[in-house]
Formats: structure tokens, sequence, C-alpha cells
């Protein structure tokens, strides 16, 4: 195979290219017809043309940020020569809306799943112990911890029991937005069709009372759905030793259940990114972005994220909004968030993180602009709150913080039953009931951390593969999973501390 060149272009607009290596003083970039000046670290960006001072900086055909100081053309675009500040953006809601191609639903691809009783298909198989507060969590992370071995080894088609606890559920208020947000998380996960049973255990004077979150969302207490409180119980250890019992009651019926074949339409997608780098927006986020195109073209759905990690490129999403609300709550979201961050003292553009301007990731801009590469290309069907329900298919947002746990966290109440979540710098993530695949952005991060990786994107920078088959790949290897092949996560044991509620509003 011919050499791969040493600078990737985005977009012939674009004023900047992207290193594939790192570039010393004096090397020329074929086609760019520029020598470069200074040590240019893999993954980060060289000026191939003069930038004045004030100039917008332009990557994947974008503005990313504005020069803050003359940038002569073979220099190292960074942040201490790449601004940002706010800029009118053009909305247009709709104006990319185009018909999707979907797959003829005999053609259509396939999974094995646990059909539940209620219709909604798990692609796990766990028993769930669910705290409403943190005061129970020790409790219930205790069951979990001693539940029998040996009746669980009685049932192998039963994946295990979870424990979901939290930091939070008292010292707060008991409406509003926070409350109403926490319950529905509990809500989400409570009904989670990755649960085959769930077991709710209180502390018994928390905000946060079973009776209040049992008659907001109509839940009737059942032979795989109990509840239970420590202070009526008579404690811990008698709460424990009862928590035992009833989910040993709920094994026989869990081990009944049997993976079946059902379309890929039933698949819901969770789209992350964390520990990004200069190359997750070039390479892992398109290919991810185009998995979940074939997912939406084969019926399902896919859920993007990460708000203040799509701000600046929301312009793009709002183009694809099916209708002027859908395009108008993406607008509201972050008008929320401006709001959110100025109150407690913060602001949007404190992004990206150390590690991703280690990267290469300079503004907030540029990191949004390939986090929502992960959304594809399909029209955006529906936008939700945290821990909202999804009720439509195809592409849609849910508002969540940036933090990835948290994000997941939200994704999961809505009902995904698969995480894809692509790194550069490695992030090692699990969320437990639900697999996660995790995909590198770059090959030499994938050899090193190749016991977390699930699969390699590293492969469209190298020049050996297109971001097309990388996504069949990402899209084939989802199924598979979902099927039942245990993740690398998964593999690990990782996945039983990420549960992590948005806490919205102040802790009393």
């Amino acid at each position: 195979m011919p050499a791969a060149p040493l600078t990737i272009r985005l977009d012939p607009s674009d004023n900047v290219v992207v290193a594939r290596l790192d570039l010393l003083p004096g090397t020329e970039l074929p086609g760019e017809g520029v020598g470069v000046q200074v040590h240019v670290p893999a993954g980060h960006k060289v000026a191939t043309r003069p930038i004045a001072e004030g100039e917008p900086i332009r990557k994947y055909g974008q503005i990313i940020g504005f020069a803050s100081a003359p940038i002569a053309p073979g220099t190292h675009v960074h942040v201490h020569n790449c601004g940002l500040h706010d800029f009118a953006r053009d909305y247009a809601i709709g104006s990319e809306v185009k018909p999707t191609a979907y797959v003829p639903e005999a053609e259509r691809a396939s999974f094995l799943g646990f059909v539940r009783e209620n219709g909604k298909v798990g692609t796990r198989n766990y028993l769930g112990v669910l705290s409403t507060v943190n005061c129970s969590a020790t409790v219930c992370k205790l069951v979990a911890e001693r539940f029998p071995r040996h009746l669980l080894e009685r049932y192998p088609n039963v994946d295990g029991v979870v424990a979901i606890t939290h930091a939070t559920g008292c010292g707060m208020a008991d409406r509003g937005e926070g409350f109403a947000t926490l319950q529905r998380t509990l809500w989400g996960f409570a009904r989670h069709p990755n649960f085959a049973g769930v077991l709710l255990i209180g502390l018994g004077c928390e905000v946060n009372q079973i009776d209040f979150l049992m008659e907001a969302y109509g839940l009737k207490p059942g032979p795989w759905f109990r509840t239970m409180t420590m202070q009526e119980t008579g404690g811990t250890a008698k709460t424990i030793e009862r928590a035992i019992g009833a989910l040993a009651e709920m094994l026989p019926h869990a081990a009944e259940a049997r993976r079946q074949r059902v379309a890929a339409s039933e698949l819901t997608l969770a789209l992350q990114c964390g520990g990004s780098d200069g190359y997750s927006g070039i390479g892992a986020n398109p290919a991810l972005g185009h998995a979940a195109d074939i997912l939406v073209r084969h019926g399902g759905t896919a859920i993007l994220s990460e708000t203040p990690e799509i701000y600046g490129a929301e312009h793009l999403l709002t183009r694809r909004a099916v209708d002027r609300k859908v395009g108008e709550r993406l607008i509201e979201r972050i008008r929320w968030w401006e709001h959110y961050t100025a109150a407690n003292g913060g602001e949007m553009n404190n992004n990206p993180s150390p590690g991703n301007k280690a990267g290469g990731l300079t503004t907030i801009l540029e990191k949004s602009l390939g986090a929502a590469a992960k959304g594809g290309t399909t029209n955006l069907t529906g936008v939700y709150l945290y821990a909202e329900p999804i009720d439509t298919k195809g592409f849609v947002f849910m508002d969540s913080p940036g933090y990835d746990p948290c994000s997941v966290t939200g994704q999961v109440a809505s009902g995904a039953n698969i995480v894809a979540f692509t790194t550069g710098r490695g992030s090692c993530f699990g969320f437990k009931p639900v697999p996660s695949i995790k995909i590198a952005t770059n090959t030499p991060m994938y050899r090193r951390m190749i016991d977390d990786m699930d699969l390699n994107c590293g492969t469209i920078v190298d020049g050996e593969e297109t971001i097309e088959e990388a996504g069949r790949r990402i899209f084939d290897l989802l199924l598979r999973v979902a099927s039942g092949e245990r993740s690398k996560s998964e593999q690990l044991g990782v996945g039983d501390h990420e549960f992590v509620p948005w806490q919205i509003g102040a802790v009393m």
C-alpha cells in the first residue's frame, strides 16, 4: 500500500490540517505547499496559509475558533494562538431534512434478545437492586456482593445481580426539576428491559420516597418488582437478609427468559465519546455515526447526548430536525445550559479537558464538531429531557451533561439497551446492566490498551479503511454484543460504579 500522507485535510476551505504523526521543523507537507516551522504533535493542527489576528480558523469546513495572534503557514495552531468568542450561527431548522433510505423489513438485520412481557427487548438478563437514596446504597451493594454464588451458578441464563446506587435522594427539594429528574432516572431503571426483576430499597425517611415514585409513574408492586425500607424491615442486617431472599425468589423467573431472534429495530444505541483526541472527529466518531445511520435505516434508534459537547455544532443538528418543534426544543436546551452554567459561575466554553487539549483539541467548537459526528447523517426525529423515555424511532437527542457516566445513566434510563463509546486517550468504561463497547480512535492507544478496547478505528487515520467500512464493522459488533457476546468491559467486570444521576439544584 502507498504510504499514508503526513496530514489529514478535512475540507477544501480549511486553513489548517491535522498531523497524522509528529511533524518536525523543516518537514514539507505534500499537497499543501507548506513547510513545518515548529514541532507539531500527532493529532494537532498546523496552519496551511496565513491567518490574520481575529480571522476564523476553519476545520471540517466550520469555524472552530479565531486567531488570537497572527499565524504563519506551517505554524502549530493550538491554545496559544487560537481563542473563542461568540458569533452568529444559522440554525436553518429543517433545511437539510431528507428521506431516510429504510431497509425493507424482510431484509433487516436481527439479533438475539430477551423479549419482556411489556414487549420491550433486553440485551442482558440481570436482577437489579436499586437504592432510592444514598442512605440505602451500602445495603444494596452488600446484597449484590453477598448474594449466594451457588444460587446464581444454578441459573447460567441469568447474568447476575447488579446494585444501582447513587449519592443523592435526600437533602433536596421534594418538587421541581432536580426531583423530577431523579425520579425519571430511577423509573427508567426500574422498568429497564435488561432487568428480569428489580428490588427497590429505601431508608424510609428520605425525600425521595418510594411511594412518591410509585404514584408518579404508576408502578405496581408484584413478584418481579418489590420494594422495602430499612427502617420498616428492621435495619441493615435484616434488610440484607430479606433482600437476598426476595431476589432468590425472582431467580427462577429470570432464568426462564430465553434469547430469541428479534429485529435490529429493537436496539436503542447510546452514542458516547470520552477522553477524545484530535482523531476522534476524523475517524472513530464519523464511523460510529455511520453505524448509527445503518441502525436507523434498519428501524432502530440512536441517542446522541452531552449537550455541552455539541455546543457550537447544534446548528448542524437543527438543520436535520424533522419539524420546527424538534429544532426549537434543541435550541431551548442550549439556552437552558447557557443560563445554568452562568448561574453557577461557569461558561459553556469551559472545555475541552486537559486530556483533550493534550490530544490536539483546542476549543469547544472543535470538540463539538467532532462529537456531533457520532450522530451520523439521518434526520433528527426527537429531542428529550434527561432520562425521558424515548418514544420515537430514528436519530434523537437527549439532554445531558458531558460527564460520561452521568450522560450514559440518562441514556440508559431513557431506554438505551447498548452503548458505543469512542475514545482517543483511552477511557475505561462499562455500564451494568447495559453492555458497552469501546472504540479506539488511534492505533497506538488501541495496541497499548488492547484489554479495554473492543474495536480499532485508527485504521481510518492509518489509511487502511474507510469510514463506511469501519462503521459496518461497528454495526456488526453491536449486533453480536447485543446477542450475548461479552464486551471487553464485561470481561473485566467494569460497570458497577458508573450509575451517576444528574443532580440538579441545591443540596440542602
